[in-house]
């Protein structure tokens, strides 16, 4: 018997870059500084608070939306930090991770034919995401080397068409911070229309230097249009849980949850109600800058000894740099290179384009224990 064919719904999607690089990384026994996910252990006590949920019997499903008292702690830290009040009830809703809450938001609100504007380089589920929902992909390119996003390309993209923009803040992969003034040239150019916002701020407690994580939240002309994501994942060590949220208007939210309620349901109840009893303390969240900073202190000045040339790290928990003094491989083949014969694997930025543009910059992720950098230092010194 033959098995049927049909068309794929994906046909240009193959194995990820990721997936690539930390099989070789596995295969040569490389420190894996490409896929972005810590090698260290969360905080006890937010493991305590599960075990807890699951002893106390939090074990059957939850509310289709998610556990009242964690959407309740959701939008009291929103509040406390960007002095936007959510509506628990009808504007926040618990997902499981945040690439299952982009991908919602997408079917949520884009109809075939609909174009979605999203800025390159980008995180790899965005364009796969919008070719599912039958949308239109527009790609826009950041400035190449600074990564600031150009606000006239951006002006210049949308058409009558045009239902969502992207936007990414830290931004992975080139670890820049848009700028409260980035923010209100989105806002500006936004206003006279009825485009939707996805502002994808999965690392917002990773910004360094001082400075603040300027969420959608704060910009009430985004905050009205826009679904803003985040990732308890991220934020807690505990990418494997896949907990995320989503905050968006109320109207913006009832969509959202038409189809959450059809692709997931619900999501992870003891995880749910550890995660509540933990958003009780602010620290851990509040303390995370500094804690990465510290790490990418630690590789940048490790590297200062070697070809590599550093690009700003501002948020997030990677590391950009530029590989011409060092290679004249393109990106993709020099990391298959630094892999197999320095014994560091990374990810090449090219990964991150549509069209695989190559400007000679790979990306580390440095959320590693100190002695996993350390020991990757030692390595990329040969260079």
């Amino acid at each position: 018997m033959t098995t049927p064919t049909f068309p794929s719904r994906l046909p240009n999607v193959g194995t990820t870059i990721f997936t690539v690089m930390s099989a070789l990384a596995a295969e040569h026994k490389a420190v894996n500084l490409g896929q972005g996910f810590p090698d260290f252990a969360c905080d006890p006590a937010l493991v305590d608070a599960v075990t807890r949920a699951m002893q106390t019997g939090h074990n059957q499903y939850p509310p289709m939306v998610g556990v009242p008292a964690l959407r309740e702690a959701v939008a009291s830290k929103i509040e406390t930090l960007h002095a936007r009040r959510y509506c628990p009830n009808s504007e926040i809703t618990i997902t499981a991770g945040a690439t299952q809450a982009i991908l919602t938001a997408i079917l949520a609100c884009v109809q075939p034919g609909d174009e979605v504007i999203v800025l390159e380089p980008c995180y790899d589920s965005y364009v796969p995401n919008i070719e599912l929902a039958g949308g239109v992909v527009v790609r826009v390119p950041l400035t190449p080397g600074s990564f600031r996003p150009d606000f006239a390309r951006i002006s210049a993209a949308i058409t009558p068409r045009t239902r969502l923009i992207i936007a990414n803040t830290p931004h992975n992969p080139s670890a820049t911070v848009w700028t409260a003034e980035d923010m209100r040239a989105l806002e500006e150019l936004l206003a006279p229309t009825g485009i939707l916002l996805i502002s994808d701020e999965v690392y917002e407690h990773m910004v360094f230097d001082g400075a603040e994580h300027q969420s959608a939240a704060r910009f009430p002309g985004l905050a009205d249009r826009a679904f803003i994501v985040s990732s308890f994942g991220k934020t807690f060590h505990v990418t494997g849980w896949k907990i995320g949220t989503v905050a968006a208007p109320a109207p913006l939210t009832a969509e959202f949850r038409k189809v959450h309620q059809f692709n997931v349901f619900t999501v992870n109840t003891p995880m749910q109600y550890g995660l509540a009893d933990y958003l009780g303390n602010p620290a851990p969240y509040l303390q995370l800058p500094a804690f990465y900073q510290a790490k990418r202190d630690l590789f940048r000045q490790g590297l200062e000894g070697s070809r590599l040339r550093l690009l700003p790290s501002t948020g997030s928990y990677f590391q950009c740099v530029d590989i011409s003094a060092v290679s004249d491989l393109g990106e993709a083949d020099f990391c298959q290179w630094l892999t197999r014969e320095i014994g560091v694997a990374a990810i090449p930025l090219s990964a991150f384009y549509g069209d695989g543009f190559d400007q000679r910059v790979v990306r580390f992720c440095f959320a590693k224990k100190d002695e996993t950098l350390r020991e990757a230092l030692t390595r990329l010194r040969r260079l």
